[in-house]
């Protein structure tokens, strides 16, 4: 129960492969489901990107197959009397609980992951004090930086450390005067695995080539550097697609719309730029190329192949600009991690020091930059046929290596997405920590070289940052609790007492999850709201929190194959700002029953003749939905089949 939302349902296909009885079989089992999206069989481990379940769930078995063969205990278990008439419960720990060696193996992976800062810090900036800059920036704004210790099972807690190993073999091929193929292959890995967990790499992705594209415009990295990292980029591409059985979104990805834009960039930019008098038409006509061509791929491909499961991103970012809304936008816009960066933000990293370092790293940068293109532009072009305007033979005319101004250019990147959506500051927080490593660098901060000296000030930094540094980490250590949710349990008690094994399920998102995972009943929404079909699903289900007739929502549900439906109250009341309640966000949908009384609170009331209540508590209500004659449920699988 305490893997909630997302979480449990992730953590419902590591079950089922761990209680299946072999691995094959179990794999078999997600890849054929018809439990989670009723009646429809779906392949989860191409829908979810399930592979970190998969690996874990082969190692588990492993492990306590092991274990057994020769006699070891691998857990501890102890009887918990909860009082007040509560049943008591068994609480285990060790490596031999499911939920135990789920949770360990996150929590290593993003423990190594901080080895990799480390290394990243002292790699960009030249000196080991500029890891231990960035690793200590991490724990001081650790709350801002991660959501791994709450949220263990989420896509980002498998992907993210993969992304910081990524962003260091893109650093290192930058800085280095050759590229073995060793380094271009270990990208390849570091791509492969940083995108098979989480469907939103791809997003991260475009910002890394939007940053690389942009230094090779303004003469900072190279064309044959760009190119090898590119096809880097592509073969992963392709790896992923194919072992996501043909996940055609990657394919229509802006992400792999920008790879090919870019290609073609670099193939054609003699012929491109021959009519460019000067650099900066040039700059402006291959930024022109790249976001035209980028968004005529886009379109042109997902019409092809009839892809919408990412229109929702286009539309969110949409609604952020423009006064438009929808009922999917809403639903994300809603929400608060979806929002906005919160102003309280920009203060907690001030308050560690953290956002003055990166400011004052970021403007030296920025003016070192500058000035040097200054000059660039000032200088007389040779006589001759044309400029050398490709991005080769300038580099060392500039101040620094491409790394630093990649670096500073993915921190504007992830600071846009992160002012845009609050959630993806856990992408910005920790990119400026290994910024932060540059305020030890020699060569952008030259009156440092003094050892003595440097040293002096850095630690200097690191005390002033400790200050409340050491306050946000106590606070982290302070939250100790256990979790409970008593009518939940009642819930799932009850279902599993009091309902067939095949009856079907619609009701909140998160709700659902947890029906899933704990009970093992069919459900036909779930909280991955990524999938066009699904939002179309979900919507359905939603009417309930609508003003639509009571009769109508029936139907839908029971063109569904829903035979009971979990009402929740406060979906029906709640609401984080005006115009953010279910029954609001319906209104925008939905404009003609606007002002009518909402649905769900009339079923809380009474829900005949359409529903009958079979289960109450003070948090939830279960309607059975009632039907005009019997039909079996084979009967009503073949009619939604042939639908």
């Amino acid at each position: 129960m305490t893997f909630r939302t997302e979480m449990g349902l992730y953590y419902s296909y590591f079950k089922i492969i761990i209680e299946a009885p072999s691995f094959s079989h179990g794999l078999s089992m997600i890849m054929n489901d018809r439990l989670t999206e009723y009646p429809l069989a779906i392949n989860t481990l191409k829908r979810f990107n399930l592979y970190p379940e998969v690996v874990l769930a082969g190692w588990y078995r492993m492990y306590t197959g092991t274990m057994e063969f020769f006699g070891s205990q691998t857990k501890m278990c102890w009887t918990v009397h909860r009082g007040q008439g509560l049943e008591p419960v068994k609480s285990c720990e060790g490596l031999g609980d499911p939920a135990y060696f789920y949770v360990t193996f996150v929590f290593i992976l993003n423990g190594i992951m901080m080895s990799v800062f480390f290394i990243y810090g002292t790699f960009l900036s030249g000196s080991r004090l500029g890891g231990v800059v960035t690793v200590s920036c991490f724990f001081f704004n650790h709350g801002e930086c991660t959501r791994v210790m709450w949220t263990p099972p989420l896509r980002e807690s498998f992907s993210y450390p993969f992304l910081i190993v990524q962003m260091l073999l893109v650093t290192f091929i930058l800085r280095s005067s050759r590229t073995g193929k060793s380094t271009l292959a270990a990208l390849c890995v570091a791509n492969v695995l940083f995108m098979l967990p989480w469907q939103f790499a791809q997003f991260v992705l475009l910002t890394q080539i939007a940053s690389l594209f942009t230094a090779y415009v303004v003469g900072y990295v190279g064309s044959d550097k760009l190119e090898n990292i590119l096809y880097a980029h592509m073969i992963s591409l392709l790896v992923c697609f194919v072992l996501m059985f043909g996940n055609a979104m990657l394919l229509t990805s802006f992400y792999a719309s920008s790879l090919l834009t870019i290609w073609g960039v670099l193939t054609y930019r003699q012929k491109l730029l021959a009519f460019c008098k000067n650099e900066i038409v040039a700059w402006v006509v291959q930024g022109f190329a790249w976001f035209i061509g980028t968004i005529i791929l886009k379109v042109f491909s997902s019409k092809v192949l009839g892809i919408a499961d990412d229109a929702h991103i286009s539309n969110l970012l949409k609604s952020k600009f423009t006064s438009y809304k929808d009922f999917d936008t809403l639903m994300y816009t809603c929400a608060a991690e979806f929002d906005f960066m919160e102003k309280e933000t920009p203060l907690k990293y001030t308050k560690t020091l953290l956002l003055p370092v990166v400011l004052c790293v970021f403007c030296t940068i920025a003016a070192k930059t500058s000035k040097t293109l200054w000059k660039f532009l000032k200088k007389k072009k040779p006589e001759g046929p044309g400029p050398d305007l490709s991005g080769d033979g300038r580099q060392k005319e500039h101040f620094a290596q491409g790394e630093v101004v990649y670096n500073a250019l993915q921190l504007i990147a992830f600071a846009v997405l992160a002012l845009l959506i609050m959630r993806l500051k856990l992408f910005l927080t920790p990119h400026m920590c290994i910024m932060a490593s540059l305020v030890c660098s020699k060569q952008l901060y030259r009156w440092l070289s003094a050892k003595f000296r440097r040293q002096i000030i850095i630690f200097s930094i690191l005390a002033v940052m400790a200050i409340h540094g050491s306050t946000n980490l106590q606070t982290q250590w302070s939250i100790i609790g256990e979790f409970s949710n008593l009518p939940q349990e009642e819930l799932l008690e009850w279902i599993k007492a009091n309902t067939k094994q095949d009856a079907v399920f619609a009701g909140s998102m998160p709700a659902m999850a947890s029906v899933k995972l704990s009970t093992s009943r069919p459900i036909v929404n779930h909280p991955h709201y990524e999938d066009a079909h699904l939002r179309a699903r979900t919507k359905q289900v939603y009417s309930m929190y609508s003003r639509k007739p009571a009769k109508e929502v029936k139907n839908a549900l029971l063109k569904l194959g829903v035979d009971y439906f979990i009402l929740e109250d406060s979906w029906c009341r709640r609401w984080s700002r005006p115009g953010c309640s279910m029954p609001e966000i319906w209104d925008v949908e939905d404009p003609k029953n606007a002002g009518k009384t909402p649905l769900c609170i009339l079923m809380a009331k009474d829900p005949r003749p359409h529903f009958i209540t079979v289960f109450e508590n003070d948090v939830y209500k279960v309607l059975k939905i009632k039907r005009k004659r019997a039909k079996t449920m084979d009967f009503l699988r073949s009619t939604l089949s042939t639908d």
